[in-house]
């Protein structure tokens, strides 16, 4: 997927400018320049930025995924990894234009799913089936152990970490989705 081309299309489309654009994310004007020509990948919190900022969704920039089916079945389960990225999404939902988001997610350890906490819309359930994973949630910390789960609001800034020596396997949904 052109990640960087689509970015690039959407942020010329409203007349944004790269040196505007980096002022609503937060992120470096040369950051963008190198994401928007594809020489390096965004992390997903960069990702995350970049979408607010040009008042879409995560889904846009994958919407190749979009499905008609209501069975996804688990050898045809469309998988999101980013560019420099030790985390792989499977999506456990047809597409990502439905109501509900619902995702395998899993992390290698040591690594977590954004390098800040985050936040936006909506509510977020998750269920650890494999390895252990430290939700950090505001200012606190859930330790999550196989078969463990949380469901908390996503306005709250938050992440997750996997803390343990496996790759951590875990089942989200979100309303409304959020990818």
């Amino acid at each position: 997927m052109e990640l960087g081309k689509k970015i690039r299309e959407l942020r010329t489309s409203q007349n944004i400018t790269i040196e505007q654009l980096a002022e609503k994310t937060g992120l470096s004007t040369g950051l963008i320049s190198q994401i928007e020509r594809n020489k390096t990948g965004p992390s997903v919190a960069s990702l995350w930025k970049i979408a607010t900022a040009l008042n879409t969704s995560m889904n846009y920039f994958f919407e190749e995924y979009e499905k008609k089916e209501p069975v996804v079945r688990k050898r045809e389960r469309k998988k999101i990894r980013l560019p420099n990225s030790n985390i792989t999404y499977e999506l456990l939902c047809p597409d990502l234009t439905k109501k509900i988001e619902f995702l395998l997610v899993k992390i290698k350890p040591g690594e977590c799913n954004y390098d800040d906490q985050i936040s936006h819309e909506g509510e977020e359930c998750g269920l650890v089936l494999k390895g252990r994973l430290k939700v950090k949630w505001g200012s606190r910390e859930y330790i999550l152990e196989e078969g463990d789960s949380i469901y908390f609001d996503s306005t709250v800034p938050h992440r997750y970490v996997n803390i343990g020596d496996k790759t951590a396997i875990s089942v989200w949904a979100m309303v409304p989705p959020s990818f």
